[in-house]
C-alpha cells in the first residue's frame, strides 16, 4: 500500500516549479532512500505554529478548499494537522510568514466586513474571503492563497482518505482494454 511519504515524493509534479518550499523540502527528504526520517503524519508538531484562533480559521478554510461531498473533506482527512506538522517540522520560520499573516489578514477583513470571526463566518462569507486572497485583494493574501492551497491539496491527496476514497489505489491497475469507453471511468487511478 502506498503511504504518505511515498505519495509526498511524487506530489511535487502537481505544482511544477512554484511548489511551496516546505512541501518541496519534505518531498526531497521523503524521496531519499533509507534516511530514517519520520513520516510527516506521525506525532505532534515540534512547535505550535498557530494560535487557537488561527488554527480554527485554518481548519475551516481547508474544508472550504476541499469540502465534504460524496467523499470526506479536508478535516476528515486530517489536513489541518498535516499543515501544522509540515509548517512546524519542515518549514523555516520565514516559510510560515505567508500563511500566518494571510490568516491574520483574512481574520481582520472578516471582522471589518462581517463583524464576525472568519472561523465563525458563513461558508459563503468564507468563500468570499478566500476569493479576495486568491485575487490578491488582501494585503497579505498575495503570497498566502497559493501556498495555502498547495498545503491543503498536498495534505488531502497524501492522506489515506484522499488516496483510497477520493481516488482509487491500484498498485497495478487492471488489464489493458483498448476499447474502454471514457464514460465508464468511475474514478481517476493513482499508483
Amino acid at each position: 500500500m502506498i503511504n504518505r511519504r511515498t505519495a509526498l515524493a511524487g506530489v511535487v509534479g502537481m505544482f511544477g516549479a512554484s511548489v511551496f518550499a516546505p512541501i518541496a523540502r519534505a518531498a526531497a527528504q521523503a524521496a531519499q532512500k533509507g534516511g530514517g526520517i519520520p513520516v510527516i503524519s506521525e506525532g505532534p508538531p515540534s512547535v505550535m505554529v498557530f494560535t487557537p484562533g488561527q488554527r480554527a480559521l485554518m481548519t475551516v478554510l481547508s474544508e472550504r478548499i476541499v469540502p465534504t461531498t460524496d467523499t470526506p473533506g479536508a478535516i476528515a482527512a486530517g489536513v489541518p494537522e498535516f499543515i501544522e506538522k509540515l509548517l512546524a517540522d519542515w518549514a523555516k520560520p520565514e516559510d510560515r510568514v505567508p500563511i500566518v499573516t494571510g490568516l491574520d489578514a483574512i481574520e481582520a477583513r472578516s471582522l471589518q466586513d462581517y463583524k464576525v470571526s472568519a472561523a465563525k463566518a458563513t461558508p459563503v462569507q468564507q468563500d468570499a474571503l478566500l476569493t479576495l486572497a486568491m485575487n490578491k485583494q488582501l494585503a497579505a493574501g498575495k503570497d498566502f492563497f497559493e501556498a495555502f492551497r498547495q498545503l491543503v491539496i498536498t495534505g488531502y491527496y497524501t492522506s489515506e482518505i484522499g488516496m483510497t476514497q477520493e481516488r482509487e489505489y491500484l498498485p497495478v491497475p487492471g488489464e489493458y482494454n483498448g476499447e474502454f469507453l471514457y464514460s465508464q471511468v468511475n474514478k481517476v487511478y493513482c499508483a
